[in-house]
């Protein structure tokens, strides 16, 4: 089943909600975001660069930590009342004006 941001947000928002902590401080998200960007680089390293896996080394997998990522994405963007899909939105737009002739378009031929 494919769920929109706005059901992955009240779905984290639930989660986080059951506990008294309730969301990190932003300080706090940015460099749990960085820890887990760093662990997403380390399973590239080894699926994609000259690193590979130590057998003493934890099974995980690019998949995981892109989950992880989004995950603390989605808790940064609620803590700050960030309506993710709209954030998109205006990143596409960006894209599609500013960076419009920016990269070689394939042919559409």
């Amino acid at each position: 089943m494919e769920k929109s941001l706005a059901e992955m947000q009240r779905e984290v928002d639930q989660y986080i909600s059951q506990f008294k902590e309730g969301y990190f401080s932003p300080l706090s998200m940015l460099a749990r975001m960085s820890e887990e960007v760093g662990e997403l680089a380390r399973e590239v390293n080894h699926s994609f660069g000259e690193k590979p896996k130590k057998a003493s080394e934890d099974e995980n997998s690019i998949e995981l930590e892109l989950g992880d990522i989004l995950f603390i994405t989605i808790c940064f963007a609620n803590s700050l009342g960030i309506d993710l899909a709209d954030a998109h939105d205006k990143v596409m737009h960006k894209f599609n004006t500013r960076d419009a002739n920016r990269w070689t378009k394939k042919d559409t031929e």
